[in-house]
C-alpha cells in the first residue's frame, strides 16, 4: 500500500523520516511517496486535505482536526525551540513596549499565517497587524532589504541571524513557557481519518521506530540530511535537530498532549482557532 507523505526539508524531519523512507526499518508493507515542502505550503495542502500523511503547525491542525488526527510519534515541541522575532538595529523594552500600541505601522515579515510562530506572535503582540507572509528562509534578507521592520523567524535561521548582524527582540518561546510552563507545540504528524484505523495505527507504529532508529544510529542519515540542508554545516545541522527532535518526538505522552490540548484551549478562549473535536489524536 502506498501513501501520500509530506515533510519539510529541515534537518528535524529528514533525520526523523529517513528510516520510515528508505527502508531501514520493516514498514510492513507500506510505501511512501514524498512530497518536501515548507511548512507553510504542507499546511496549505493540509487544508485542501491532499495527502495522507504530512508534516503542519499546530496552528494550521485546527483548522483540518476535522480531516485529520495527530500521530503520537514525530512531533516537534520543547523548551528554548520556538520563534524569534528580530530587527535591523536593538530595540530597548520601552521600544518593543510601542509594539503594543494600534496602528503602529511596523511591517513584519511572518513565515506564514496558518504558523504557530504567528499564533505567538498573535498572543504576545495583537497590535501588531500589518504582516507580510513570506518563505521562512527570506526573511532575514528582507529585513536586511529593508522591506520589512521585524522578522518572525523559525527553524535553522535561530542560529543563523546573528552572523548576519541582526538583533533578537523576543523569544516567543520563552514567552509561552512563561505564560502557560508547557513545552511549545511547534509542528506535528498527522494522518487522514478517511484511512482506516488499522492504518492510522501502524502509521503510528512506524514512524516511532523511525525516530527510535534515528536516535541509536544518529549518522546513518547524514547524507539524506545533507541532501535537504540549504548549505547548512553538520554542526548546525545535528544542533537543530538536537532542538527540535526529543522525547516528544517519541512519543507525545501526558506532557506533550497537555502541551498541544493548552495551546488549542487558549487558541479557542481567543477566538484564534475555530472549536475543535472532542479527540484530537490517533
Amino acid at each position: 500500500m502506498k501513501l501520500s507523505l509530506g515533510f519539510s526539508p529541515c534537518p528535524n524531519d529528514t533525520f526523523i523520516f529517513d528510516a520510515l523512507i528508505h527502508h531501514k526499518i520493516d514498514t510492513e508493507g507500506l510505501t511512501f511517496e514524498v512530497f518536501f515542502d515548507d511548512v507553510e505550503t504542507l499546511n496549505q495542502k493540509a487544508l485542501r486535505a491532499e495527502l495522507d500523511i504530512t508534516k503542519l503547525s499546530f496552528h494550521a491542525f485546527a483548522y483540518v482536526a476535522e480531516k485529520y488526527a495527530l500521530l503520537d510519534a514525530g512531533s516537534a515541541l520543547g523548551f528554548g525551540v520556538g520563534p524569534m522575532l528580530i530587527s535591523r538595529e536593538p530595540y530597548d523594552d520601552a521600544a518593543v513596549g510601542r509594539f503594543k500600541t494600534p496602528g503602529n505601522g511596523l511591517k513584519i515579515g511572518i513565515p506564514g499565517k496558518l504558523t504557530t510562530a504567528n499564533f505567538l506572535l498573535g498572543v504576545a503582540f495583537p497590535e501588531l497587524k500589518n504582516k507580510e507572509e513570506l518563505i521562512f528562509s527570506d526573511i532575514e534578507n528582507a529585513l536586511l532589504e529593508n522591506r520589512i521592520d521585524l522578522g518572525l523567524i523559525i527553524h535553522e535561521n535561530r542560529f543563523t541571524y546573528q552572523d548576519k548582524g541582526l538583533h533578537k527582540v523576543i523569544d516567543l518561546g520563552d514567552y509561552w513557557e512563561q505564560l502557560t510552563g508547557c513545552a511549545i507545540p511547534l509542528g506535528g504528524i498527522v494522518v487522514n481519518r478517511n484511512l482506516e484505523h488499522s492504518i492510522q495505527l501502524k502509521v503510528n507504529r512506524l514512524l516511532r521506530q523511525s525516530v527510535e532508529y534515528a536516535f541509536a544510529h544518529p549518522k546513518s542519515s547524514l547524507d539524506f540530511i545533507r541532501q535537504h540542508a540549504q548549505e547548512m554545516d553538520e554542526a548546525v545541522m545535528y544542533k537543530h535537530i538536537d532542538l527540535y527532535v526529543n522525547k516528544y518526538s517519541v512519543n507525545l505522552g501526558s506532557e506533550g498532549r497537555k502541551a498541544i490540548d493548552t495551546l488549542f484551549t487558549m487558541a479557542e478562549e481567543r477566538s484564534i482557532i475555530p472549536a475543535q473535536p472532542k479527540n484530537l489524536y490517533v
